[in-house]
Formats: structure tokens, sequence, C-alpha cells
């Protein structure tokens, strides 16, 4: 609930004044591709498709065990390195507010807004599933907590997980339709306002209660880390396979958790749909027929995430069905909902690329006078062609992963062969809707949502 008031400042500010371009938008048109869309939108699925063929067939579990098994240990880092890591993340936190307020009005020459949306959303959220997850020491909400002391009261299991699904929801809904990627103020406010609600909820419930299972971007950072190839355990760092620790017993349990799984998916998908043609053309219709602009785009939002839950348990249905079990659904659940997370990693990276490479340049020169930055911050006007292609791979990528690990949970939870290979056609055919909507976002040409900038909302 407090992540969700603090979310409401973008909001107020939506309501005052106009809003300008979302951030998705600065990404430029995307490469078109060389062959017909319908070809190769139905190829990058049935990909995905004879890819689980390819496990099924080619596979037994002790082949899975030794890859999953597979993996080092590596010295821990030592504390003065944590506690340097723990002043790097307060140094940008309070540079990213002091430029909020005092550098330039205009959103991309101000050194906040590039290093939020192109250093942290963009480049920091891939290197947790891409190399670890480093933000329990970098965060520096929860180094000002840390400092603090706490009430510890006990935090009601009855709530479990849904607030950090709530919150999740709330912030990208705001990212999405508030001037955020555009009002350097408005964000340095929100970084203030997301602070203070940080220190409120650990002062109440405790650090590691509120930011191990309440805070969604904590949480967020915590499962894509379960996908990156360095780990953190009790006796120092573990290097494994990609993807090999999403198919741990315990890496999500609870209807709620698995939930904010579908959840991180959605709202990476909605993040780039909301800059399609597609979208223009569908809110037009529905605020042509009278319905406010904001009210369409909020029951959209909620409507979507329905049907990508409505979607994920149809399959763990389909899973019980065939896969003739006993197995509960909430059991099935909890083990196939990880393999998402490798799908909503291949879309981030893919979706963000061409964005950070494209601002790069303004990062790097905004912040050598983040004060006085030149009026026009270079950039990467055209991408080489290539980059498209590498999107393309990195969709594709998750979602290869995703069959492997779903295959792999099929495999620990159902003792016949041929019944773990049933179970997972309802979350194959999933994975291959999902496939055929990530392609499809990332090659389409980006439009500016309609209806946020000139006041329209």
């Amino acid at each position: 609930m407090l992540i969700v008031v603090a979310s409401a400042i973008p909001l107020v500010a939506l309501l005052s004044e106009p809003v300008l371009a979302h951030a998705a938008a600065l990404r430029g048109s995307t490469s078109s591709v060389e062959v017909p869309t319908w070809l190769f939108l139905t190829t990058g699925g049935g990909t995905v498709g004879a890819s689980f063929l390819l496990a099924s067939f080619v596979t037994d579990r002790a082949f899975m065990r030794s890859v999953h098994d597979w993996g080092f240990s590596l010295p821990a880092p030592g504390r003065l390195l944590r506690l340097s890591g723990q002043l790097v993340g307060l140094a940008l936190l309070a540079i990213t507010v002091a430029v909020g307020y005092l550098g330039p009005e205009t959103g991309y020459r101000n050194l906040a807004i590039l290093v939020v949306w192109v250093g942290w959303w963009g480049g920091y959220v891939a290197s947790t599933y891409l190399i670890g997850n480093t933000w329990p020491t970098l965060n520096p909400f929860r180094t000002i907590a840390s400092i603090l002391p706490s009430l510890n009261r006990p935090y009601p299991d009855r709530l479990g997980a849904w607030p950090s699904v709530a919150g999740l929801l709330a912030l990208i809904w705001i990212e999405v339709i508030s001037p955020l990627a555009d009002d350097p103020r408005l964000l340095a406010t929100t970084l203030l306002a997301y602070t203070a609600v940080s220190v409120a909820g650990s002062v109440v419930y405790g650090t590691d209660t509120w930011f191990g299972r309440v805070d969604p971007i904590s949480r967020v950072f915590s499962l894509f880390g379960r996908f990156a190839p360095l780990a953190r355990t009790e006796t120092g760092l573990a290097l494994r396979l990609p993807g090999s620790a999403l198919t741990d017993a315990d890496a999500v349990s609870g209807r709620a958790e698995t939930v904010f799984v579908v959840a991180v998916l959605y709202v990476t998908t909605f993040d780039g749909f909301v800059g399609t043609g597609l979208w223009a053309a569908g809110i037009t219709a529905v605020v042509d027929r009278g319905v406010p602009p904001l009210a369409g785009y909020l029951g959209a939002y909620l409507a979507g995430f329905g049907l990508f839950v409505a979607a994920f348990r149809w399959a763990i249905g389909l899973a019980r069905r065939f896969g003739r079990t006993y197995i509960t659904r909430a059991a099935l659940a909890d083990r196939f909902a990880p393999s998402l997370l490798a799908i909503a990693a291949g879309y981030h990276i893919a979706h963000n690329l061409g964005f950070i490479i494209g601002l790069l340049p303004s990062l790097v020169v905004v912040g050598a006078s983040p004060l006085s930055p030149p009026q026009q911050p270079p950039v990467v006007a055209t991408l080489p062609g290539w980059i498209s292609g590498l999107e393309l791979a990195f969709v594709l990528v998750g979602h290869f992963i995703a069959v492997w690990i779903a295959h792999a949970a099929a495999y620990e939870l159902l003792p016949g062969r041929l019944e773990a290979i049933k179970s997972q056609y309802g979350i194959t055919l999933v994975m291959i809707a999902y496939t055929i909507i990530s392609l499809w976002i990332v090659t389409t040409p980006t439009v500016e949502p309609p209806f946020l900038g000139g006041g329209g909302v």
C-alpha cells in the first residue's frame, strides 16, 4: 500500500500538466525484417515448439541432473568491496536526486533521466540476469533503512507477496502514463518518495522482511538473479549455467509469487506494446467512443494482466490433466512459473538494447558535465543492421531456456517420462504465443502512445 501511495506522486503530476513522450518512444523506429511478418513470426513460434520436441526426445533425467548440477564455487567478495558498493549506490541516488532538481529541465539533457532510464532500467536491470544480482549491496534504499532501528513487527502472513504484485503493477503503469521519463523534477521527487516508503516499511517490519517480501524492485531483481550465472551462497559465490537455479523447488512458492512472476513478464510486454501502432489504433477507437483516455489505459492494462494470468492458469490446468497426476495445481504452478522469467529476461534485453546503445553517448557526455550539458547530447541515430538480428536472438534464446526450465521441472515432478512430456503441452503453447507477441513488438516500428501528450489524458 505504501508503494502504491508513493506511485501516486507522478499520477498527480499527470493530472495537472501535459505528459511528454514515454521513455520507449526514444528508442525510435525498430528496423524492419526482410521477410514477411507472418513468416518470421510463425517461424519463431515454430522454433520454440521444435525446441520442446528436441528437449523431450533427446534428454533424460540423468543428463538433466548433470546439467543443472554443473558449477563451481568462487571466493566471496570482501567486506570492503560490499561497503564500496553500498557507497556507490548511495552516491548515485544522491547525485540523481540533486541533478534532477538542479540540472536542466529538458528531459534527456538531464543526467537524472539518463541514469534512471538508460543506466539503471536499461543496463543495470540486464546485469541482474546476465551476470548476477548485486542489488542487495547497491540498493541505496536498503542501505539507508539498515542504518535506522526497526520495530520488527510481524509481517501479516495473509498478505504474502500480494503487496509486491500491486506495487509492481502500480509502478509500471505510472511509468507508462506519467511524465516520469521526461520530467527530472518529478523523477527526483518520486525517488525521494520511494526512499521514504522503503525506510518507513523497513522501520515497521524490518529490512529483510520489507525488501525480501514487499519491495517490488528487490523482488524482481531477486528472481532475475536466479537466471544469472553468478549467485551468492552461504560460503561465497557460485558459478552455474544460466537459468539452472530457476529449477530449484524453492524458486517460487505460493499463488501470490506465481502471479508476481506473471506480472514481471506482463509489465515488460505492456511497456513495449503501448509503443506500437496497434495499441495507438485500439486506444483511439476506445476514446472515440467516449471513454476517458486514462480509464482506457487503465482498463486495458488490467485486462491484459488478467489475460496473462488466465493463460498461465489454463496451461497449469492442462499440465495436471495431461500429466495424469494428483499433484495440486498450486504445486505445478510453483514449478512451472519460474520458466516465464527466462522469457521476461530475453524480451527485456531485446526491447531495450537499441535504446541503451542509442543513448549511451548521451549518458557519458551529460555525465561529464551534468549541470551544463550540451544543447544536443550525442546519440547513435542509426544502429547497425545486426542489432535487429541480435534483438530477435535474445527473444528466442530466452524462450529456449524457458522451455528447458519447464522441461526440467516436469521431469522432477512427474515419475513417468511420457506424463512429464505431456504435462508441458499447455505451457509450451503459451510460450509459443509469448514468442510471437514478443517478436512482433520488437520488430514493430515505435510510435508515440496517443493521449499522453498535450493534456489529452
